[in-house]
């Protein structure tokens, strides 16, 4: 189980202020220094919280492997294929969205739009895998097998927004996750996971890849940021 930690929200803090702090490139080196296995960051549109030179920083800087969310937006694809991530995740995005709220849509029943073609395209050129953020829904997967990317990201949010009332959600992520796996997908999941959700998500024995990043962050300002992903590490090495 592969362990990667969003840097956003450090990001967040800082440009509340506009300052230089704090530096999400030291919080990335920090995670690695504690036991994760990469680092990962969303540019989005509209530059709420990563820049670009956060970006390109750090590309140069992360020693385990980059992760670079973004949506099918042609200049972030193009700066993507300039830095060569070790891989970029293509979520969809909304500018009045707090957090994104969901999956992508991949036209099942039609064709995705063609941007979004043009994205998937263009990162495969350059050599840069691809995964698709995407509800853990059966025919979606099936579109993004068809699709010919290597890997989906399953969104979590349903999930974490209801684990203390129902399993529903926990055994869709688990059907999604075998089905992936049969259609020949890397399986990888996030959002909204935190230290009292996490668990059961990686025993899923087919996610290979969880990406967390605000439960993290949140629980730094208390414990500091080592501590906080050393406690994550454990928590999911153990379950797996």
């Amino acid at each position: 189980m592969r362990l990667y930690i969003n840097v956003d929200h450090v990001a967040t803090v800082r440009q509340a202020r506009r300052t230089d702090e704090p530096d999400p490139l030291q919080a990335a080196a920090l995670c690695e220094k504690a036991g994760a296995d990469g680092i990962t960051m969303h540019l989005r549109e509209d530059r709420r919280h990563i820049q670009d030179d956060d970006v390109l920083g750090m590309a140069q800087s992360v020693t385990t492997a980059l992760n670079l969310e973004l949506a099918a937006v042609p200049d972030i694809v193009t700066m993507a294929t300039e830095i060569k991530p070790h891989h970029t995740t293509i979520v969809p995005e909304r500018r009045e969205e707090i957090t994104t709220e969901g999956g992508l849509d991949l036209g099942v029943g039609g064709k995705p739009e063609p941007r979004l073609l043009d994205a998937i395209a263009t990162l495969s050129d350059a050599g840069i895998l691809i995964s698709l953020f995407i509800d853990p829904d059966l025919p979606t997967i099936e579109r993004a097998a068809e699709l010919g990317v290597p890997a989906v990201e399953l969104h979590t949010g349903d999930y974490a927004n209801s684990y203390l009332e129902s399993d529903a959600a926990l055994e869709r992520l688990r059907q999604a996750a075998t089905h992936a796996e049969a259609a020949g997908l890397a399986v990888h999941a996030g959002h909204g996971l935190t230290y009292r959700n996490v668990q059961p998500v990686a025993a899923i024995p087919e996610v290979e890849e969880l990406n967390i990043g605000h439960s993290i962050i949140s629980h730094s300002i208390t414990v500091g940021i080592e501590a906080a992903v050393r406690e994550m590490r454990s928590l999911v090495d153990s379950a797996c």
